[in-house]
């Protein structure tokens, strides 16, 4: 029983983890432009923000160390550089977002008060909780989450159940790539590489010693995480879909889940919705910090002095970059999500895979491969397209920005067919 609850609270902290007001914001929006097409564009968003990020919870089972070991194949040096590259990305937009998404549906509102303030006072209480990180993470996983599932819960139930006019034909080309891609800017990949490694930490912190029972509670944990984020994700996006001949073709993100909010609930669903964002933010911004300060201190020895100056820097980037708009955030995060997105999925699957189809090898030949074909996908954001269209065009697939997967899997395969060649010559 006493298990049974533990992994209910960690199944819910992991979810608050993924779920934040960004997440919130997205599914509605894509399903929106898709119209009839919503499933296609479900089927390509689930990947990115649930089999993926599942993936990785699996690859924190089998490791059960830090995310330095996701990488450590390729090398040692590399794993380091991915892993504060990686966290410089989490920092600088994810995290400042959710005070921007509060700012702009919850606050400016009620208060029409300036962001910075709102950064500010927001980033305060969020250091006050990471600071004391096993308090906040319990607080999270039971009470907060929960709240925050059945308010998103009770949206999507009443208004999938309401009338709604008829949809408006697809704005999309490819539905399931356009899924796909939206799914980067949930950050939930990311987000299961660095929220596995707080579960281990508070594992290990609970004097639990057994692999085997490690490796099941964190499993769990995250089935029961990704359960949360697929239907409430699909939901989500049905609820885009299903009402997007109310709304003007050009709305906002924001002001199309405010709109949806209300439809489904009348002149509460304003003030509902400004709750219920204000509680996702929060909940996903301390996860992220506290997550941050733990890598940081495990990786200089369990130093508690390193852990609240890194939770300090991470607030201090919060207020400083969240204080712009949801939009713009959005928009600048792009570029890195083309850089770094392939090579996390990459590194995911590669951990999952059994030792004898993931040798050192394999892992170096794959990464290099990702690296270099993902770099036009990254550079489109920079280059005009008639300087990097005929590059493009000459990569299968790089015209929906996925260049990489097809080397990939090439060069993947190509090693194992040549190691176990000479393994037979042997």
């Amino acid at each position: 029983m006493k298990h049974t609850k533990r992994i209910l609270v960690f199944g819910f902290a992991l979810f608050a983890g993924f779920f934040g007001a960004g997440n919130l914001i997205l599914p509605p929006q894509i399903g929106f432009k898709s119209g009839s097409d919503w499933w296609l564009v479900a089927l390509g968003f689930l990947l990115t923000t649930t089999v993926i990020p599942l993936m990785s919870l699996f690859g924190h089972a089998k490791l059960q160390g830090t995310i330095l070991d996701f990488g450590k194949k390729v090398s040692p040096k590399f794993s380091l550089a991915y892993c504060i590259i990686m966290f410089l990305i989490v920092v600088a937009f994810p995290l400042p977002r959710t005070a921007a998404v509060t700012h702009e549906m919850a606050i400016a509102p009620v208060w029409g008060t300036s962001p910075l303030w709102t950064s500010c006072i927001y980033f305060l209480l969020v250091f006050l909780f990471a600071a004391n990180r096993s308090k906040a993470l319990n607080l999270i996983g039971k009470y907060l989450t929960p709240i925050i599932v059945v308010m998103v819960l009770l949206i999507i139930t009443i208004g999938l159940t309401s009338s709604a006019e008829l949809m408006v034909p697809s704005q999309l080309s490819s539905p399931f790539v356009d899924g796909l891609l939206e799914g980067y800017q949930t950050y939930d990949a990311i987000a299961g590489l660095v929220m596995g490694g707080v579960i281990i930490i508070s594992l290990n912190a609970q004097g639990f010693e057994s692999y085997t029972e490690k490796r099941r509670i964190i499993a769990q944990s995250g089935g029961i995480a990704m359960l949360g984020l697929f239907i409430i994700y699909v939901g989500l996006i049905a609820l885009g879909a299903f009402y997007n001949g109310q709304f003007p073709a050009d709305i906002t993100r924001t002001e199309l889940l405010l709109g949806l909010s209300t439809s489904a609930l009348g002149s509460i669903g304003a003030s509902f919705i400004g709750v219920l964002i204000a509680l996702a933010c929060f909940t996903t911004a301390v996860a992220v910090v506290v997550s941050v300060g733990d890598f940081f201190k495990v990786f200089f020895k369990n130093n508690e002095r390193i852990y609240q100056v890194t939770i300090m820097i991470c607030c201090v980037i919060g207020v400083l970059v969240g204080s712009n708009e949801v939009g713009f955030i959005i928009d600048v995060a792009l570029p890195s999500l083309m850089f770094i997105y392939p090579i996390s999925i990459a590194l995911i699957i590669l951990n999952i895979l059994p030792e004898a189809w993931s040798s050192t090898v394999i892992f170096r030949g794959v990464i290099i491969t990702v690296f270099v074909f993902s770099i036009p996908d990254f550079l489109s954001f920079m280059v005009p397209e008639e300087l990097l269209g005929p590059l493009k065009e000459s990569i299968p697939w790089s015209s929906y920005n996925l260049g990489w997967v097809l080397p990939a899997i090439i060069v993947f395969f190509a090693i194992k067919a040549y190691q176990d060649l000479r393994l037979r010559h042997h």
